[in-house]
């Protein structure tokens, strides 16, 4: 009965969180994950570097006694890197059962996009816009919504999942 009972839960716990985005800045550009893979947002602190990681992790963090490694979704995107300021703010998620932190300019706010509201991005090409799960129109403005599962490959996952 218990079984049953919580699989009631969960649906009803994905129900609430369909269609919703958390925002975020980089640069000019506005940006949105499903908010599923949110577990929390904090203040940029510091990173303790660790040698052969690839540019765009910048290292790791101890978030209350959980090693958690931080990405610079800027370097990421190939952006040009800029210094951290008060409003950088890293997003914490979960991807396969690894937590990451991801380096953003600043968060905004969390929207409902209905499915109706977005669209697919346009094919430009071999492996353009693989991060992008579809455009989120909002208003007058649009939301580039972040595929999470494919910013980081498998092998990518499994490594950062090593450091924890």
């Amino acid at each position: 009965m218990s079984e049953v009972t919580n699989d009631i839960l969960v649906d009803q716990e994905e129900d609430t969180q369909k269609g919703k985005f958390l925002t975020f800045i980089l640069g000019n550009e506005s940006y949105g994950l499903e908010i599923k893979f949110v577990t929390e947002i904090i203040g940029i602190q510091a990173i303790t570097v660790v040698p052969e990681l690839p540019d765009y992790i910048k290292g790791i963090i101890n978030l209350r006694g959980k090693i958690i490694p931080v990405m610079d979704v800027r370097l990421r995107f190939k952006k040009p890197e800029i210094e951290y300021n008060d409003r950088t703010c890293v997003i914490v998620i979960e991807i396969r059962g690894v937590s990451i932190g991801m380096i953003v300019d600043s968060v905004s706010e969390v929207l409902v996009i209905p499915d109706t509201e977005i669209v697919q991005p346009p094919e430009m090409g071999k492996g353009s816009n693989k991060y992008i799960k579809g455009i989120g129109k909002v208003d007058n403005e649009v939301k580039l919504l972040l595929d999470c599962v494919k910013l980081l490959n498998d092998e990518e996952t499994e490594n950062l999942g090593n450091l924890q």
